[in-house]
């Protein structure tokens, strides 16, 4: 399907759920006032919890407690990320298969930067239909790019105004895995083409060689039998590139982190326990050194 009422779009609505309900925390990591107005502007999850005290086991819900947890702190994380490549000299950001990320109207950009926002063209009519409902003004110039990532989207991208001649920013949250190999691959040569020095770049991956040992992990189980998405069945099944080391070999610098790292520094967010669906998720930073 072409918007968010099934697939992977359906997961958008999963990770913007779990925002709503980070944002309502009393120790919240991260805010997005407009998630909310996502999850029940889609028929779909109409009925889905967007606050805490919604859901009868809270916290020790494995999905609405534990992976919302998670969500909450990778878009913190993520967050900071970018805006502290942006103090650094970025002057584009671009978000790859952007989903329901707010990101253009919720953070304090610095004036004349540009969000780049791409995605199939039904997802971002959705997002576009609810932020006009709700008169959202973004914070930043926002540039919504229609675009498949398996098909031509670096014309799409160049078309609508990016210049490859000025740093830039990259983010694929949550992506890659729902792609076939050879895609993050080109799509991770391709960044690299459109990037200059000073650029950066942040993606999550995952390194469980079968990620099928975890079918009966709580998270996954929870999200199978509570709101029908089966994750494993919509990640991508092959075998997965080593886009790090690709990186790496072409002069960026790169680093590897697991969540629980930033769970122990913010003093929120999930810790590992047996079994556990989030053990083989990673969060790569990676940065093309000026010279």
């Amino acid at each position: 399907m072409d918007g968010v009422d099934g697939g992977v779009g359906l997961t958008a609505l999963l990770v913007a759920a779990a925002r709503a309900i980070e944002t309502q925390r009393h120790d919240s990591l991260a805010q997005d006032i407009h998630a909310e107005h996502f999850v029940r502007a889609a028929p779909a999850c109409s009925e889905w919890p967007v606050r805490l005290q919604q859901v009868p086991d809270g916290d020790a819900d494995p999905l609405w407690g534990r992976f919302a947890r998670y969500f909450g702190l990778r878009t913190r994380v993520l967050d900071d990320f970018l805006l502290r490549s942006v103090r650094t000299g970025a002057r584009q950001v671009v978000l790859l298969g952007a989903g329901l990320d707010t990101r253009a109207f919720r953070l304090d950009w610095p004036s004349g930067l540009v969000v780049y926002e791409i995605d199939r063209a039904g997802v971002l009519a959705f997002k576009e239909r609810v932020l006009s409902d709700l008169a959202a003004a973004p914070k930043a110039r926002r540039v919504p790019v229609p675009a498949d990532l398996r098909a031509d989207w670096v014309t799409a991208l160049t078309t609508a105004g990016f210049d490859p001649a000025a740093p830039s920013v990259w983010l694929a949250e949550g992506l890659l895995f729902y792609l076939p190999g050879p895609v993050e691959t080109s799509l991770i040569d391709a960044v690299d083409r459109l990037t200059v020095e000073g650029s950066a770049l942040a993606f999550e991956v995952k390194l469980e060689k079968d990620l099928w040992e975890y079918r009966d992990s709580a998270i996954y189980t929870a999200t199978r039998e509570q709101i029908g998405i089966d994750l494993l069945r919509l990640f991508d099944r092959g075998p997965r590139p080593d886009s790090v080391g690709g990186l790496t070999a072409r002069g960026w610098s790169a680093s590897v982190r697991t969540p629980f790292d930033f769970t122990r520094r913010h003093g929120r967010g999930p810790l590992p326990e047996p079994n556990d669906a989030l053990e083989g998720n990673r969060w790569v930073f990676a940065h093309k050194p000026r010279p």
